[in-house]
This record gives structure tokens, sequence and C-alpha cells, in this order.
């Protein structure tokens, strides 16, 4: 993808071409649309789709070493993700990490630190704000120092900006079962140091923008209660985006499920926009925030129906958002994973192709 679109996108600048910013694990159909086989040439593959769809701006593999297929890996037993089976089932080990309701409420985050091996998706030691920056800086070329390019879209992301901490290390049940007790809060209390300590590291990177994940919602609307979220969560988001905003740099915040009902609480914490699935309605967003950045309106339950006219009226009225918002992405909300129809997904970008313009 061109940098300077995706840029403008983030920034609400409107650049012509409305930019994309999908969710991607087909390799099918990337087998089906580029006519090399994933599994043999994963970076011919892939670079071959990126030069038909220069504007969809998936990654390329560093190595063409043939990849496993899926009847060559071994365990199965966890569900397929994209090219590859799982290992393991987080929600299955943390609903098992805790002998009992009083184990689970005396435990201390800031007493572990290093969370290094427990499957909390961002895994690792966060014992002290220099170990947390040093570990990602790495990730940045040294002669960038402590600033990223003018206009670059250079980016770092956290998965468990508040609500995911207690329902990844607990389990999702778990979590319920224990929230609204007083304890609780001591816990919440200790986890925000931890992200205080991450948010403060990610202020002194090289980057202008950071991708700030919490599934704070369900498909349906909220998990838990305005009321609840405004006690331990919404404060939380203000204080650590408020850290990045006098760094200079742009929050970006993606979450699963329909927003709808927390969409303003985001932006009023200080979120450039939100990326999300296509339960939110996102004309409203655009409607009320000019500019702001937005994306995850395409739907995969319409490209796994697979009906041509169906597929274009999708892609006619996210290029109708498209331009209600510069900051508008398309997106796929839901995901593209292997099970979505290979055709479909020629589709899907065939019209993005012809389609998607200011």
């Amino acid at each position: 993808m061109n940098d300077d679109a995706k840029y403008e996108s983030f920034m609400g600048l409107g650049p012509k071409r409305i930019a994309h910013w999908e969710h991607w694990s087909n390799p099918d159909a990337a087998t089906y649309i580029t006519g090399i086989d994933f599994y043999e040439h994963p970076r011919d593959c892939m670079s071959r789709l990126d030069e038909i769809y220069p504007f969809l701006g998936l990654g390329v593999p560093d190595s063409n070493d043939p990849i496993p297929r899926l009847d060559e890996q071994e365990d199965q037993g966890k569900g397929r993700w994209g090219h590859s089976y799982r290992d393991h089932w987080q929600q299955e080990e943390a609903g098992k990490r805790f002998a009992s309701r009083e184990e689970m409420l005396s435990f201390s985050p800031l007493e572990q630190g290093d969370f290094t091996g427990w499957r909390v998706v961002v895994d690792g030691d966060f014992s002290s704000e220099d170990i947390i920056y040093e570990r990602y800086r790495k990730r940045y070329p040294a002669e960038w120092g402590d600033r990223a390019p003018e206009r670059s879209t250079a980016q770092v992301g956290f998965y468990n900006t508040m609500f995911m901490w207690p329902l990844l290390v607990f389990g999702y049940e778990n979590f319920l079962s224990i929230c609204l007790e007083p304890e609780f809060g001591r816990i919440m209390d200790e986890f925000a140091e931890i992200n205080r300590r991450v948010f403060r590291a990610f202020a002194r990177l090289p980057v202008n923008f950071v991708v700030s994940h919490d599934d704070i919602v369900l498909t349906t609307g909220p998990v838990c209660s305005p009321r609840w979220m405004h006690k331990y969560i919404f404060p939380r988001y203000e204080e650590f985006w408020g850290i990045l905003k006098q760094a200079g740099k742009e929050v970006l915040f993606m979450v699963d499920g329909g927003v709808d009902a927390f969409a303003d609480d985001v932006m009023a914490c200080g979120a450039r926009g939100i990326i999300s699935e296509p339960y939110t309605d996102y004309k409203a967003i655009a409607r009320k925030y000019e500019n702001c950045f937005i994306a995850g309106e395409g739907d995969n339950r319409v490209l796994m129906r697979n009906d041509p006219d169906e597929i274009r009226a999708m892609v006619e009225t996210m290029v109708e958002t498209g331009r209600m918002s510069g900051g508008y992405m398309m997106c796929i909300g839901n995901h593209i994973p292997w099970n979505v129809p290979p055709d479909a997904v020629k589709l899907y970008l065939d019209l993005s192709g012809e389609l998607a313009f200011r």
C-alpha cells in the first residue's frame, strides 16, 4: 500500500483512492488470485498479490521456503488459523490457571510482573518501563533515534489496553464472576500500573501511531455496564492516550464487536478513530466526527454467501461511507479467514479497485 495514502487515511486527509486495512488469513484466496501456490512459494505468492492489488498492502514473507500443508501439521486439535493450526487455546488454559475464586482475588499483577509464557497475547516482562522500551525499540531502525520520519505510518500496537488483561489472565467466565467484587479494584489498579509503564515506553518510541486494542464489546454490544466501564476502563484510556498525545503520537483504537454504545467514550478519551467490525454503525461515526479514522465496515458474512450483487452492494455502501470521511479505510472488519470463498475475495478486491475512490 502507498504509505502516503495510509498516513493520510489515519490523519483524515482523504486520499483520492480509499486505502485498505485488511485482516487477512486466507492462503487459498492468495493462491487462487495469483496462480502461485502459497504453500510452495509463499513469498512469490504474496509479492504477486501485492502487484495485482497495490492498494491492499498485505505483508510479504521474508522467506520463500515452503510452508507445511495442513495435512502435514501435527496438532490439529485447537482450530485452524490461516495456513496453520493453533498450538493452544488461550481461554482453556486461563480457566485452569487459578485453583479458586479466592486465589484469583488475591492475585497481584505487579508482584507477577513477568508474564512470559502466560499466553496473554502480548507475553513478556512488564516489570519496568525500561525493560518494555528495550524490547520494542529493537523493531525500529537505530538511525531514527527517538522520532519516526514525518508522514510515516510507523506504529506500535498493544493488545491489552486494559479490558483484555483480566479477561486473558483469568479467562472470560472467571473474569465475569469476579469483576464486581470490591477486591477487583486493586487488581485493576495494578494492571493499570503495568500499562502506565507500557504507554510511557511507547511514548519514547520512534512511531507516529499507536494501535490500542481492547475488546470491550461483543457483537451485540457492551460486555460490562457503562458505570463499570467509567470506573475501571475509560479513565485509564484518557490517561494512557494522553501520555502518547503529549509525545506527538496518534491513537487508533481497535475493538472487536459492535462498539456503538461506547464510540463516544472512546473518542472523548483521545482516539484518532476506531477500527472495529461490521456490527458498528460507521456512517453514524462519520457524521458525528469529521474526518476521523474509521475502518471495519465490510462483512465477511456477505463474502461467505458469495452473491456477486450483494458483494457489489456492500462495496458501494462502503465507498459511500468513505466519501463521508477522509479517514475511512476499506476493511472487512470481521476478517478474511481461510474459509471465505476465494472467488468472493477476488470480486471484493476487484470491485474495490474499480469503485473505491473519493
